[in-house]
């Protein structure tokens, strides 16, 4: 019983994970105009504490972070100038307001820990002493 009030209060804080960096619009009268763009990334239907469901979140957000570094999905805006950056950013961003300890290991698994410390990422104890 404590158990299911623990995942349903971890996916309704999943519902609101947003992968956000900046883009920039094309110029209008000579001025640039910064553009936010955020994605919420559901997590319904998903237990991640199960490695294969963490792996599914995983990609949801890698998805979000390409879509919200590219053209957001939105006519007329220009993709950033460091794809690389703002992609790395929005997807530490995202893993770090997370929290969860599956979907962090994936991310370990292709990042050090010193990118996820430059992130602001908790590294679980037991990742930390290997």
């Amino acid at each position: 019983m404590i158990t299911n009030t623990v995942v349903m209060s971890a996916r309704a804080l999943l519902g609101a994970v947003t992968v956000a960096s900046m883009l920039f619009a094309g110029s209008a009268a000579a001025k640039d105009y910064t553009v936010t763009v955020a994605l919420h990334v559901s997590a319904q239907g998903l237990n991640l504490s199960q490695s294969a469901d963490a792996r599914t979140f995983y990609r949801r957000l890698e998805n979000a972070a390409y879509v919200a570094c590219t053209d957001g999905y939105r006519v007329g805006l220009d993709p950033v100038d460091d794809f690389k950056g703002c992609y790395q950013k929005a997807l530490g961003d995202a893993i770090r307001s997370l929290g969860a300890p599956l979907v962090t290991q994936i991310y370990l698994a292709t990042h050090t820990l010193q990118e996820a410390a430059a992130r602001g990422i908790e590294v679980p104890a037991q990742l930390a002493a290997k």
